[in-house]
């Protein structure tokens, strides 16, 4: 039986359909129109849900991944922000707020990676994480759908963002004693 390189293993279905994410990115940056931005944000959204969902039923999932995955939903997240912050759509502070889990999310990887008391451990989805990127993308809907909406909206995400960030240091945390 012929074994599986490298390259076969990265170039999965699930995901060339994180990867797509980072496509769908750069279209809303440079796409402005309303129904165009809503199409873009749906199809991100459904390629969130369906990278997973093929993984597991195909028995795809691999580290390169679980990786790809979140790095592609960030990079989504980040171009969404940046193009509502340069259009007014959103102010300084929000583009913060809906960005303070992924922000923290980076800091506490390179943090987890690079001091040498913690012990490596491979990071996993939470509750509350998923909880954020859910909501980031309502967010991102509600700004173009019910504008005065978006305020308090921005809020709850930060808060469960602080909330996602405590779940995921606490989990570094215990994982760090465990041998």
């Amino acid at each position: 039986m012929p074994r599986a390189t490298d390259a076969t293993r990265i170039v999965t279905v699930p995901n060339l359909v994180s990867t797509s994410r980072v496509a769908l990115g750069f279209g809303f940056l440079v796409l402005d129109a309303v129904p165009m931005r809503l199409a873009l944000i749906a199809v991100a959204s459904l390629t969130d849900f369906l990278d997973g969902w093929i993984a597991r039923r195909t028995h795809a999932q691999s580290r390169i991944g679980a990786l790809v995955d979140p790095v592609a939903d960030r990079f989504f997240a980040l171009c969404v922000v940046v193009g509502y912050v340069a259009g007014g759509q959103l102010g300084v502070w929000q583009a913060i707020a809906l960005m303070f889990r992924d922000v923290m999310s980076i800091i506490g990887w390179f943090v987890a990676r690079n001091v040498s008391w913690l012990r490596p451990i491979t990071f996993k989805a939470r509750l509350l994480g998923k909880a954020v990127t859910v909501l980031q993308l309502i967010t991102f809907l509600v700004v173009l759908l019910a504008p005065s909406a978006t305020d308090a909206l921005v809020w709850f995400v930060f808060l469960v963002g602080v909330a996602a960030t405590v779940d995921y240091t606490l989990m570094l945390w215990r994982e760090r004693v465990r041998n």
